[in-house]
Protein backbone atom coordinates (compact mmCIF):
# COMPACT_ATOMS: atom_id res chain seq x y z
CA UNK A 1 0.00 0.00 0.00
CA UNK A 2 1.79 3.11 -1.01
CA UNK A 3 2.11 5.71 1.07
CA UNK A 4 -0.10 9.73 0.76
CA UNK A 5 1.13 11.71 -1.76
CA UNK A 6 1.86 14.19 1.85
CA UNK A 7 4.13 11.85 3.05
CA UNK A 8 5.58 10.54 -0.03
CA UNK A 9 6.88 14.38 0.05
CA UNK A 10 8.01 14.43 3.22
CA UNK A 11 10.11 11.14 2.57
CA UNK A 12 11.62 13.12 -0.03
CA UNK A 13 12.55 16.38 1.17
CA UNK A 14 14.68 14.10 3.92
CA UNK A 15 16.03 11.87 2.05
CA UNK A 16 17.43 14.79 -0.39
CA UNK A 17 19.04 16.59 2.45
CA UNK A 18 20.41 13.75 3.84
CA UNK A 19 22.16 13.20 0.49
CA UNK A 20 22.97 16.69 -0.04
CA UNK A 21 24.90 16.52 3.58
CA UNK A 22 26.59 12.96 2.52
CA UNK A 23 27.76 15.04 -0.64
CA UNK A 24 29.04 18.22 1.30
CA UNK A 25 31.24 16.14 3.72
CA UNK A 26 32.76 14.36 0.96
CA UNK A 27 33.60 17.50 -1.07
CA UNK A 28 34.73 18.74 2.68
CA UNK A 29 32.62 21.47 3.64
CA UNK A 30 31.08 19.31 6.25
CA UNK A 31 32.17 16.82 8.83
CA UNK A 32 30.79 13.34 7.61
CA UNK A 33 29.98 10.54 9.34
CA UNK A 34 27.42 12.40 11.78
CA UNK A 35 23.50 11.47 12.13
CA UNK A 36 21.40 13.92 12.28
CA UNK A 37 17.47 14.05 12.76
CA UNK A 38 15.67 16.86 11.11
CA UNK A 39 12.22 17.81 11.36
CA UNK A 40 9.72 17.74 7.98
CA UNK A 41 6.94 20.51 8.72
CA UNK A 42 4.08 21.88 6.47
CA UNK A 43 4.41 25.45 6.94
CA UNK A 44 1.37 27.76 7.49
CA UNK A 45 1.92 30.36 5.17
CA UNK A 46 2.96 29.08 1.11
CA UNK A 47 5.88 31.87 0.97
CA UNK A 48 7.69 29.90 3.34
CA UNK A 49 7.50 26.91 1.06
CA UNK A 50 5.12 23.82 0.77
CA UNK A 51 7.50 21.79 2.94
CA UNK A 52 10.18 23.05 5.23
CA UNK A 53 13.19 20.83 6.76
CA UNK A 54 14.73 21.62 10.12
CA UNK A 55 18.25 19.66 9.40
CA UNK A 56 20.33 22.49 9.28
CA UNK A 57 19.15 23.52 12.84
CA UNK A 58 19.09 19.99 14.13
CA UNK A 59 22.89 19.69 13.18
CA UNK A 60 24.15 22.43 14.34
CA UNK A 61 25.85 21.18 17.35
CA UNK A 62 26.80 17.64 15.84
CA UNK A 63 28.40 19.41 12.54
CA UNK A 64 30.20 22.52 14.71
CA UNK A 65 29.04 24.99 12.33
CA UNK A 66 26.08 27.52 12.10
CA UNK A 67 22.32 26.55 10.44
CA UNK A 68 23.01 28.74 7.95
CA UNK A 69 26.54 27.49 6.64
CA UNK A 70 24.90 24.10 7.02
CA UNK A 71 22.03 25.33 5.02
CA UNK A 72 24.13 26.98 2.64
CA UNK A 73 26.04 23.66 2.05
CA UNK A 74 23.15 21.47 1.47
CA UNK A 75 21.35 23.67 -0.81
CA UNK A 76 24.70 24.12 -2.82
CA UNK A 77 24.58 20.07 -3.32
CA UNK A 78 21.20 19.64 -3.52
CA UNK A 79 19.83 17.60 -7.26
CA UNK A 80 15.93 18.39 -7.55
CA UNK A 81 16.23 17.32 -11.13
CA UNK A 82 13.17 14.68 -11.50
CA UNK A 83 11.75 15.13 -7.90
CA UNK A 84 8.79 16.54 -6.73
CA UNK A 85 10.33 19.85 -5.90
CA UNK A 86 11.03 22.52 -8.23
CA UNK A 87 12.87 24.75 -6.08
CA UNK A 88 14.39 25.29 -2.41
CA UNK A 89 15.34 28.20 -1.04
CA UNK A 90 17.28 28.85 2.83
CA UNK A 91 15.28 31.22 5.21
CA UNK A 92 15.84 32.70 8.35
CA UNK A 93 18.89 31.14 10.34
CA UNK A 94 18.89 28.10 8.26
CA UNK A 95 15.24 27.04 7.16
CA UNK A 96 14.98 24.79 4.02
CA UNK A 97 11.86 25.62 2.08
CA UNK A 98 10.79 23.06 -0.67
CA UNK A 99 8.18 23.91 -3.31
CA UNK A 100 6.32 21.66 -5.28
CA UNK A 101 6.83 20.48 -9.26
CA UNK A 102 4.61 20.25 -11.36
CA UNK A 103 5.10 16.50 -11.08
CA UNK A 104 3.77 15.89 -7.53
CA UNK A 105 0.55 17.57 -8.17
CA UNK A 106 -0.17 15.43 -11.31
CA UNK A 107 0.84 12.27 -9.41
CA UNK A 108 -2.16 13.72 -7.01
CA UNK A 109 -4.31 12.90 -9.57
CA UNK A 110 -2.72 9.83 -10.51
CA UNK A 111 -3.11 8.44 -7.08
CA UNK A 112 -7.01 9.15 -6.61
CA UNK A 113 -7.38 7.81 -10.16
CA UNK A 114 -5.54 5.10 -9.21
CA UNK A 115 -6.87 4.39 -5.89
CA UNK A 116 -10.71 4.96 -7.21
CA UNK A 117 -13.08 4.36 -4.08
CA UNK A 118 -10.52 3.14 -1.53
CA UNK A 119 -8.41 6.41 -1.79
CA UNK A 120 -7.38 7.23 1.20
CA UNK A 121 -6.33 3.85 2.62
CA UNK A 122 -3.38 3.70 4.92
CA UNK A 123 -1.79 0.10 6.22
CA UNK A 124 -1.82 1.58 9.94
CA UNK A 125 -3.62 -1.33 11.05
CA UNK A 126 -1.20 -3.63 9.71
CA UNK A 127 -4.31 -6.45 9.27
CA UNK A 128 -5.13 -6.43 13.22
CA UNK A 129 -8.66 -7.67 13.92
CA UNK A 130 -10.70 -4.80 15.92
CA UNK A 131 -13.99 -4.36 17.37
CA UNK A 132 -16.04 -1.69 17.49
CA UNK A 133 -18.94 -2.38 19.54
CA UNK A 134 -21.38 0.65 20.24
CA UNK A 135 -24.91 1.48 21.08
CA UNK A 136 -25.92 -1.88 22.73
CA UNK A 137 -28.74 0.02 23.93
CA UNK A 138 -31.30 -2.07 26.46
CA UNK A 139 -33.89 -3.23 24.70
CA UNK A 140 -35.85 -2.81 26.91
CA UNK A 141 -37.27 0.49 25.13
CA UNK A 142 -36.72 3.24 22.36
CA UNK A 143 -33.24 4.35 21.84
CA UNK A 144 -32.94 7.92 22.67
CA UNK A 145 -30.30 10.58 21.21
CA UNK A 146 -26.95 9.62 23.41
CA UNK A 147 -27.78 5.69 21.07
CA UNK A 148 -28.00 8.19 18.21
CA UNK A 149 -24.88 9.80 18.66
CA UNK A 150 -23.00 6.67 19.22
CA UNK A 151 -24.51 4.75 16.60
CA UNK A 152 -23.01 7.23 13.89
CA UNK A 153 -19.52 7.49 15.83
CA UNK A 154 -19.13 3.49 16.01
CA UNK A 155 -20.49 3.18 12.67
CA UNK A 156 -18.12 5.88 11.34
CA UNK A 157 -15.10 5.01 13.18
CA UNK A 158 -15.80 1.14 11.85
CA UNK A 159 -15.69 2.30 8.98
CA UNK A 160 -12.37 4.33 8.91
CA UNK A 161 -10.44 1.81 10.87
CA UNK A 162 -10.84 -0.29 7.78
CA UNK A 163 -9.61 2.09 5.37
CA UNK A 164 -6.90 2.38 7.66
CA UNK A 165 -5.48 -1.44 7.28
CA UNK A 166 -7.65 -2.57 9.90
CA UNK A 167 -9.95 -5.17 10.13
CA UNK A 168 -12.80 -4.55 11.74
CA UNK A 169 -15.88 -5.80 13.06
CA UNK A 170 -19.02 -3.88 14.02
CA UNK A 171 -21.29 -5.90 17.32
CA UNK A 172 -24.29 -4.88 19.02
CA UNK A 173 -23.92 -6.29 22.62
CA UNK A 174 -28.03 -7.13 23.60
CA UNK A 175 -28.16 -7.08 27.46
CA UNK A 176 -31.46 -9.58 27.39
CA UNK A 177 -30.34 -10.51 31.22
CA UNK A 178 -29.81 -9.22 34.61
CA UNK A 179 -31.75 -6.93 36.48
CA UNK A 180 -32.81 -4.53 33.61
CA UNK A 181 -34.76 -7.65 32.30
CA UNK A 182 -36.53 -8.74 35.31
CA UNK A 183 -37.41 -5.09 35.63
CA UNK A 184 -38.88 -4.72 32.15
CA UNK A 185 -40.58 -8.14 33.16
CA UNK A 186 -42.26 -6.48 35.91
CA UNK A 187 -43.40 -3.51 34.37
CA UNK A 188 -45.23 -5.13 31.86
CA UNK A 189 -46.90 -7.33 34.23
CA UNK A 190 -47.95 -4.75 35.98
CA UNK A 191 -49.17 -2.76 33.12
CA UNK A 192 -51.03 -6.26 31.92
CA UNK A 193 -52.45 -6.65 35.44
CA UNK A 194 -53.53 -3.06 35.25
CA UNK A 195 -55.50 -4.02 31.93
CA UNK A 196 -57.44 -6.97 33.47
CA UNK A 197 -58.41 -5.35 37.47
CA UNK A 198 -58.17 -1.64 36.81
CA UNK A 199 -55.04 0.76 37.61
CA UNK A 200 -56.20 1.58 40.86
CA UNK A 201 -56.66 -2.71 41.73
CA UNK A 202 -53.02 -3.37 40.87
CA UNK A 203 -49.86 -1.12 41.93
CA UNK A 204 -46.99 -0.01 39.53
CA UNK A 205 -43.32 -0.71 41.45
CA UNK A 206 -41.53 2.08 42.26
CA UNK A 207 -38.89 1.30 39.52
CA UNK A 208 -40.64 -0.29 36.96
CA UNK A 209 -40.46 1.35 33.24
CA UNK A 210 -43.00 4.19 33.42
CA UNK A 211 -42.94 4.79 29.24
CA UNK A 212 -45.97 4.45 27.25
CA UNK A 213 -43.86 1.90 25.56
CA UNK A 214 -44.66 -0.80 28.14
CA UNK A 215 -48.36 0.22 27.50
CA UNK A 216 -48.36 -0.79 24.47
CA UNK A 217 -46.52 -3.93 25.07
CA UNK A 218 -48.93 -4.80 27.78
CA UNK A 219 -51.52 -3.89 25.57
CA UNK A 220 -49.91 -5.98 22.45
CA UNK A 221 -49.72 -9.04 24.85
CA UNK A 222 -53.16 -8.94 26.03
CA UNK A 223 -54.58 -9.14 22.62
CA UNK A 224 -52.53 -11.97 21.79
CA UNK A 225 -52.90 -14.12 25.21
CA UNK A 226 -56.18 -12.89 26.61
CA UNK A 227 -56.09 -12.91 30.21
CA UNK A 228 -53.95 -16.25 30.28
CA UNK A 229 -51.74 -15.49 32.72
CA UNK A 230 -54.28 -14.16 35.24
CA UNK A 231 -53.75 -16.94 37.27
CA UNK A 232 -50.08 -18.12 36.51
CA UNK A 233 -47.21 -18.39 38.42
CA UNK A 234 -45.86 -14.51 38.53
CA UNK A 235 -42.39 -15.54 37.48
CA UNK A 236 -43.16 -17.61 34.75
CA UNK A 237 -46.03 -15.25 33.43
CA UNK A 238 -43.10 -12.43 33.37
CA UNK A 239 -40.89 -14.97 31.81
CA UNK A 240 -43.29 -15.11 29.21
CA UNK A 241 -43.64 -11.47 28.77
CA UNK A 242 -40.05 -10.51 29.06
CA UNK A 243 -39.36 -12.31 25.95
CA UNK A 244 -42.64 -10.86 23.92
CA UNK A 245 -41.25 -7.63 24.84
CA UNK A 246 -37.45 -8.40 23.83
CA UNK A 247 -38.83 -10.25 20.25
CA UNK A 248 -40.81 -6.87 20.08
CA UNK A 249 -38.16 -4.96 20.87
CA UNK A 250 -35.47 -5.78 19.35
CA UNK A 251 -36.31 -6.42 15.65
CA UNK A 252 -37.76 -2.64 16.29
CA UNK A 253 -33.98 -1.71 17.20
CA UNK A 254 -32.71 -3.49 14.01
CA UNK A 255 -34.83 -1.92 11.57
CA UNK A 256 -34.40 1.88 13.21
CA UNK A 257 -30.70 1.02 12.86
CA UNK A 258 -31.15 -0.26 9.70
CA UNK A 259 -32.96 2.76 8.69
CA UNK A 260 -30.28 4.83 10.07
CA UNK A 261 -27.66 3.22 7.65
CA UNK A 262 -26.02 0.91 10.15
CA UNK A 263 -25.97 -2.70 10.04
CA UNK A 264 -23.72 -4.77 12.48
CA UNK A 265 -21.60 -7.63 11.67
CA UNK A 266 -23.25 -9.58 14.88
CA UNK A 267 -25.77 -9.37 17.67
CA UNK A 268 -24.61 -10.70 20.68
CA UNK A 269 -26.81 -11.71 23.43
CA UNK A 270 -25.35 -11.36 26.97
CA UNK A 271 -27.97 -14.27 27.82
CA UNK A 272 -25.77 -16.77 25.41
CA UNK A 273 -22.86 -15.65 28.39
CA UNK A 274 -24.56 -17.04 31.15
CA UNK A 275 -26.64 -19.60 29.44
CA UNK A 276 -23.03 -21.21 28.28
CA UNK A 277 -21.83 -20.98 31.63
CA UNK A 278 -19.17 -18.75 30.31
CA UNK A 279 -19.83 -15.87 32.92
CA UNK A 280 -19.31 -18.64 35.78
CA UNK A 281 -15.93 -20.23 33.88
CA UNK A 282 -14.56 -16.39 33.79
CA UNK A 283 -15.43 -15.88 37.45
CA UNK A 284 -13.63 -18.94 38.51
CA UNK A 285 -10.58 -18.34 36.60
CA UNK A 286 -10.58 -14.99 38.81
CA UNK A 287 -10.74 -16.91 41.59
CA UNK A 288 -7.94 -19.52 40.44
CA UNK A 289 -5.95 -16.64 40.10
CA UNK A 290 -6.42 -15.29 43.67
CA UNK A 291 -8.17 -11.91 42.61
CA UNK A 292 -11.68 -12.63 44.57
CA UNK A 293 -12.63 -13.50 48.35
CA UNK A 294 -15.97 -14.32 50.15
CA UNK A 295 -17.94 -11.94 51.82
CA UNK A 296 -21.37 -11.79 53.82
CA UNK A 297 -22.37 -14.29 51.04
CA UNK A 298 -20.98 -12.61 47.84
CA UNK A 299 -18.05 -12.96 46.18
CA UNK A 300 -16.40 -9.89 45.21
CA UNK A 301 -13.45 -8.75 42.78
CA UNK A 302 -10.21 -7.61 44.55
CA UNK A 303 -10.78 -4.13 41.98
CA UNK A 304 -9.17 -2.08 44.49
CA UNK A 305 -5.98 -3.75 44.46
CA UNK A 306 -6.11 -4.26 40.71
CA UNK A 307 -6.48 -0.45 40.60
CA UNK A 308 -3.79 0.21 42.49
CA UNK A 309 -1.39 -2.16 40.61
CA UNK A 310 -2.64 -0.67 37.31
CA UNK A 311 -1.84 2.66 38.65
CA UNK A 312 1.38 1.98 39.75
CA UNK A 313 2.15 0.44 36.28
CA UNK A 314 1.20 3.78 34.53
CA UNK A 315 3.18 5.64 36.30
CA UNK A 316 2.17 6.63 40.22
CA UNK A 317 4.43 5.75 43.33
CA UNK A 318 3.11 3.26 45.28
CA UNK A 319 2.21 5.82 47.80
CA UNK A 320 0.21 7.74 45.80
CA UNK A 321 -1.59 4.43 44.72
CA UNK A 322 -2.29 3.41 48.09
CA UNK A 323 -4.13 6.73 48.27
CA UNK A 324 -6.44 6.47 45.80
CA UNK A 325 -10.28 6.13 46.64
CA UNK A 326 -11.44 2.56 45.79
CA UNK A 327 -13.86 -0.09 46.17
CA UNK A 328 -14.29 -3.58 45.66
CA UNK A 329 -17.08 -4.76 42.88
CA UNK A 330 -19.43 -7.72 44.03
CA UNK A 331 -18.95 -10.27 40.89
CA UNK A 332 -21.83 -12.76 42.13
CA UNK A 333 -24.67 -11.89 44.64
CA UNK A 334 -25.69 -13.72 48.11
CA UNK A 335 -28.35 -14.93 45.89
CA UNK A 336 -26.60 -17.21 43.49
CA UNK A 337 -26.75 -14.70 40.51
CA UNK A 338 -23.76 -13.07 38.60
CA UNK A 339 -23.89 -8.88 38.82
CA UNK A 340 -24.01 -7.20 35.39
CA UNK A 341 -19.88 -6.34 35.52
CA UNK A 342 -19.04 -9.83 36.10
CA UNK A 343 -21.07 -10.61 32.50
CA UNK A 344 -19.48 -7.39 31.11
CA UNK A 345 -15.80 -9.33 32.15
CA UNK A 346 -17.04 -12.27 30.75
CA UNK A 347 -17.76 -10.66 27.15
CA UNK A 348 -14.56 -9.27 27.15
CA UNK A 349 -12.86 -12.07 27.77
CA UNK A 350 -14.66 -13.66 24.94
CA UNK A 351 -13.98 -10.42 22.53
CA UNK A 352 -10.26 -10.92 23.42
CA UNK A 353 -9.54 -14.68 24.38
CA UNK A 354 -12.07 -16.98 22.42
CA UNK A 355 -12.40 -14.46 19.35
CA UNK A 356 -8.76 -13.10 18.85
CA UNK A 357 -9.74 -9.57 18.42
CA UNK A 358 -6.46 -7.92 18.63
CA UNK A 359 -8.56 -4.90 20.33
CA UNK A 360 -11.57 -4.16 21.48
CA UNK A 361 -13.15 -0.69 21.33
CA UNK A 362 -16.19 0.84 22.99
CA UNK A 363 -18.58 3.45 22.46
CA UNK A 364 -20.10 4.39 25.78
CA UNK A 365 -21.74 7.37 27.70
CA UNK A 366 -19.50 9.51 29.69
CA UNK A 367 -21.90 8.43 32.76
CA UNK A 368 -19.56 5.04 32.73
CA UNK A 369 -16.50 6.49 32.97
CA UNK A 370 -15.96 5.10 36.32
CA UNK A 371 -16.53 1.82 34.76
CA UNK A 372 -13.36 2.10 32.44
CA UNK A 373 -10.43 1.72 33.99
CA UNK A 374 -12.48 -1.24 36.44
CA UNK A 375 -12.89 -3.42 33.73
CA UNK A 376 -9.22 -2.92 31.80
CA UNK A 377 -8.19 -3.86 35.61
CA UNK A 378 -10.16 -7.45 35.83
CA UNK A 379 -9.27 -8.00 32.18
CA UNK A 380 -5.29 -7.29 33.24
CA UNK A 381 -6.17 -9.70 35.99
CA UNK A 382 -7.50 -12.69 33.46
CA UNK A 383 -3.94 -11.99 31.74
CA UNK A 384 -5.36 -10.16 28.44
CA UNK A 385 -3.68 -6.86 28.88
CA UNK A 386 -7.11 -4.55 29.11
CA UNK A 387 -4.90 -1.62 29.68
CA UNK A 388 -4.09 -1.23 26.39
CA UNK A 389 -6.35 -3.77 24.16
CA UNK A 390 -9.61 -2.69 25.28
CA UNK A 391 -10.13 0.96 24.09
CA UNK A 392 -13.00 2.77 25.51
CA UNK A 393 -14.37 6.31 23.47
CA UNK A 394 -16.44 7.89 26.24
CA UNK A 395 -19.23 10.53 24.69
CA UNK A 396 -20.61 13.58 26.19
CA UNK A 397 -23.96 14.54 25.63
CA UNK A 398 -26.41 15.79 23.22
CA UNK A 399 -28.77 19.04 23.54
CA UNK A 400 -31.15 18.98 20.81
CA UNK A 401 -32.36 22.61 19.69
CA UNK A 402 -35.36 24.52 18.01
CA UNK A 403 -35.66 27.86 17.66
CA UNK A 404 -32.17 28.17 20.34
CA UNK A 405 -33.82 26.66 22.99
CA UNK A 406 -33.61 22.69 24.45
CA UNK A 407 -36.04 20.23 22.99
CA UNK A 408 -36.93 17.19 24.56
CA UNK A 409 -40.52 16.11 23.65
CA UNK A 410 -41.54 15.00 20.09
CA UNK A 411 -44.30 17.35 18.06
CA UNK A 412 -45.55 14.10 16.59
CA UNK A 413 -45.91 11.89 19.38
CA UNK A 414 -45.32 13.80 22.39
CA UNK A 415 -43.17 11.80 24.37
CA UNK A 416 -39.12 11.85 24.75
CA UNK A 417 -37.44 12.07 21.38
CA UNK A 418 -36.47 8.89 20.25
CA UNK A 419 -34.29 7.48 17.49
CA UNK A 420 -37.28 6.90 15.07
CA UNK A 421 -38.68 9.95 15.76
CA UNK A 422 -35.49 12.29 14.96
CA UNK A 423 -35.98 10.41 11.65
CA UNK A 424 -39.05 11.69 10.82
CA UNK A 425 -38.21 15.29 11.28
CA UNK A 426 -34.72 14.96 9.33
CA UNK A 427 -33.41 13.17 6.69
CA UNK A 428 -30.83 10.32 7.72
CA UNK A 429 -28.01 12.54 5.92
CA UNK A 430 -28.10 15.52 8.19
CA UNK A 431 -28.57 12.83 11.16
CA UNK A 432 -25.40 10.91 10.83
CA UNK A 433 -23.70 14.03 9.51
CA UNK A 434 -24.40 16.48 12.47
CA UNK A 435 -24.08 13.56 14.98
CA UNK A 436 -20.24 13.01 13.88
CA UNK A 437 -19.77 16.74 13.52
CA UNK A 438 -18.03 17.34 16.55
CA UNK A 439 -15.50 14.79 19.03
CA UNK A 440 -17.19 12.24 20.74
CA UNK A 441 -15.54 14.12 24.59
CA UNK A 442 -17.35 17.51 23.61
CA UNK A 443 -20.97 18.20 24.01
CA UNK A 444 -22.96 18.45 20.85
CA UNK A 445 -25.50 20.90 20.21
CA UNK A 446 -27.50 19.44 17.57
CA UNK A 447 -29.54 22.47 15.69
CA UNK A 448 -32.70 20.82 14.13
CA UNK A 449 -33.30 24.22 12.53
CA UNK A 450 -29.78 23.75 10.41
CA UNK A 451 -29.97 20.31 9.82
CA UNK A 452 -33.27 21.34 7.67
CA UNK A 453 -32.21 24.06 5.48
CA UNK A 454 -31.49 24.01 2.28
CA UNK A 455 -27.89 26.75 2.05
CA UNK A 456 -24.63 26.70 2.50
CA UNK A 457 -25.35 27.31 6.31
CA UNK A 458 -25.81 23.83 6.93
CA UNK A 459 -22.94 21.57 6.51
CA UNK A 460 -23.87 18.79 5.10
CA UNK A 461 -25.91 21.05 2.91
CA UNK A 462 -22.33 22.96 1.96
CA UNK A 463 -20.93 19.40 1.12
CA UNK A 464 -23.36 17.57 -0.78
CA UNK A 465 -23.78 20.57 -3.05
CA UNK A 466 -20.17 20.91 -3.91
CA UNK A 467 -20.36 17.34 -5.17
CA UNK A 468 -23.74 17.81 -6.73
CA UNK A 469 -21.86 20.73 -8.18
CA UNK A 470 -18.97 19.22 -9.86
CA UNK A 471 -21.44 16.48 -11.28
CA UNK A 472 -23.32 19.19 -13.11
CA UNK A 473 -20.03 20.60 -14.27
CA UNK A 474 -19.03 17.27 -16.10
CA UNK A 475 -22.05 16.51 -17.20
CA UNK A 476 -22.86 20.01 -19.31
CA UNK A 477 -19.06 19.10 -20.48
CA UNK A 478 -19.75 15.83 -21.36
CA UNK A 479 -22.82 17.09 -23.68
CA UNK A 480 -19.78 19.80 -25.34
CA UNK A 481 -18.09 16.64 -26.25
CA UNK A 482 -15.50 16.90 -23.19
CA UNK A 483 -14.78 13.77 -21.16
CA UNK A 484 -12.86 13.44 -18.13
CA UNK A 485 -9.17 13.26 -19.51
CA UNK A 486 -7.27 10.68 -17.64
CA UNK A 487 -4.49 11.66 -15.30
CA UNK A 488 -1.67 10.78 -17.85
CA UNK A 489 -3.35 13.16 -20.19
CA UNK A 490 -3.08 16.02 -18.28
CA UNK A 491 -0.29 18.48 -17.87
CA UNK A 492 -0.27 19.11 -14.32
CA UNK A 493 1.92 22.32 -15.41
CA UNK A 494 -0.76 24.43 -16.26
CA UNK A 495 -2.71 24.04 -12.71
CA UNK A 496 -0.49 27.25 -11.45
CA UNK A 497 -3.30 29.26 -9.61
CA UNK A 498 -3.06 29.14 -5.55
CA UNK A 499 -6.71 28.17 -5.41
CA UNK A 500 -5.85 25.08 -8.06
CA UNK A 501 -2.71 24.20 -5.60
CA UNK A 502 -4.77 24.90 -2.47
CA UNK A 503 -7.37 22.56 -3.62
CA UNK A 504 -4.92 19.73 -5.42
CA UNK A 505 -3.51 19.80 -1.64
CA UNK A 506 -6.03 19.23 0.44
CA UNK A 507 -6.92 16.34 -1.50
CA UNK A 508 -3.72 15.01 -1.09
CA UNK A 509 -4.42 15.51 2.82
CA UNK A 510 -7.26 12.45 2.60
CA UNK A 511 -4.93 9.49 3.52
CA UNK A 512 -3.06 11.69 6.12
CA UNK A 513 -6.70 12.60 7.82
CA UNK A 514 -7.95 8.60 7.65
CA UNK A 515 -4.28 8.12 9.54
CA UNK A 516 -5.78 10.29 12.64
CA UNK A 517 -8.94 9.03 13.20
CA UNK A 518 -7.49 5.81 13.49
CA UNK A 519 -4.85 6.87 15.78
CA UNK A 520 -7.20 9.22 17.83
CA UNK A 521 -10.62 7.86 17.41
CA UNK A 522 -12.09 10.53 16.09
CA UNK A 523 -14.79 10.10 13.01
CA UNK A 524 -15.38 13.77 13.38
CA UNK A 525 -11.91 14.73 11.41
CA UNK A 526 -13.32 13.61 8.59
CA UNK A 527 -16.46 16.04 8.64
CA UNK A 528 -14.13 18.76 9.15
CA UNK A 529 -11.88 17.79 6.21
CA UNK A 530 -15.02 17.67 3.74
CA UNK A 531 -15.89 21.13 5.12
CA UNK A 532 -12.69 22.00 4.25
CA UNK A 533 -12.34 20.68 0.66
CA UNK A 534 -15.94 21.40 -0.60
CA UNK A 535 -14.80 25.01 0.58
CA UNK A 536 -11.47 24.65 -1.02
CA UNK A 537 -13.32 23.63 -4.49
CA UNK A 538 -16.29 26.45 -3.92
CA UNK A 539 -13.03 29.14 -4.27
CA UNK A 540 -10.94 27.08 -7.26
CA UNK A 541 -14.06 27.02 -9.30
CA UNK A 542 -14.61 30.82 -8.32
CA UNK A 543 -11.57 31.62 -9.42
CA UNK A 544 -10.63 29.42 -12.35
CA UNK A 545 -12.96 29.34 -15.10
CA UNK A 546 -13.17 25.53 -16.65
CA UNK A 547 -15.65 25.79 -19.33
CA UNK A 548 -14.67 28.02 -22.65
CA UNK A 549 -10.92 27.81 -21.77
CA UNK A 550 -8.47 26.44 -23.79
CA UNK A 551 -8.91 22.49 -24.19
CA UNK A 552 -4.85 21.38 -22.74
CA UNK A 553 -6.48 24.17 -19.26
CA UNK A 554 -10.06 22.88 -19.98
CA UNK A 555 -8.54 19.49 -19.56
CA UNK A 556 -6.54 20.12 -16.41
CA UNK A 557 -9.08 21.86 -14.58
CA UNK A 558 -11.99 19.15 -15.54
CA UNK A 559 -9.39 16.28 -14.11
CA UNK A 560 -9.09 18.82 -10.70
CA UNK A 561 -13.01 18.68 -10.32
CA UNK A 562 -13.40 15.34 -10.80
CA UNK A 563 -10.78 14.37 -8.24
CA UNK A 564 -12.32 16.52 -5.72
CA UNK A 565 -15.67 14.95 -6.41
CA UNK A 566 -14.16 11.59 -6.14
CA UNK A 567 -12.60 12.49 -2.77
CA UNK A 568 -15.95 14.31 -1.54
CA UNK A 569 -18.18 10.75 -2.41
CA UNK A 570 -15.32 8.66 -0.84
CA UNK A 571 -15.50 10.76 2.51
CA UNK A 572 -19.47 11.28 2.58
CA UNK A 573 -19.23 7.10 1.87
CA UNK A 574 -17.58 6.51 5.12
CA UNK A 575 -19.70 8.80 6.97
CA UNK A 576 -22.13 6.92 5.39
CA UNK A 577 -23.87 10.30 4.09
CA UNK A 578 -24.77 9.99 0.68
CA UNK A 579 -23.34 12.21 -2.39
CA UNK A 580 -26.05 13.52 -4.72
CA UNK A 581 -25.61 14.64 -8.12
CA UNK A 582 -28.35 17.02 -8.14
CA UNK A 583 -29.82 19.02 -5.71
Amino acid sequence: MMSSMIQAAKEQVAALTQEAYEKAAQAGLLPGGQEVRGVVEIPKDTKNGDFASSFAMAGARALKKSPRAIAEALVAHMDLEGTYFRQVEIAGPGFLNFFLSPRWYGEVLSAVEAAGGSYGAVDEGKGKKVMVEFVSANPTGPMHMGNARGGVLGDTLANMLSRAGFDAWKEFYVNDAGNQIHKFAQSIYARYMQLLLGEENFPFPETGYQGEDIKELAQAFYEANGDACRGMDVEEAMERMAQFGLEHNIPLMKSDLKRYGIEYDQWFFESSLHDSGYVAQTVDMLTQRGWTYESEGALWLKTAELLRDKAVREGKTPEQAAKLDLKDDVLRRANGFYTYFAADIAYHRNKLEERGFDLAINIWGADHHGHVARLQAALDALGLDGSHRLVIVLMQLVNLLRDGKPVRMSKRTGKAIALRDLLEEINVDAARYFFNSRAATSHLDFDLDLAVRQDSENPVYYVQYAHARICTLIANLAAEGHAVPAAAQVDAALLTGETEHTLLKTIAQFPEEIRLVSRDYDPSRINRYLTVLAGDFHRFYSACRVKGEEEQILAARLKLAATARAVLANGLGLLGVSAPEKM
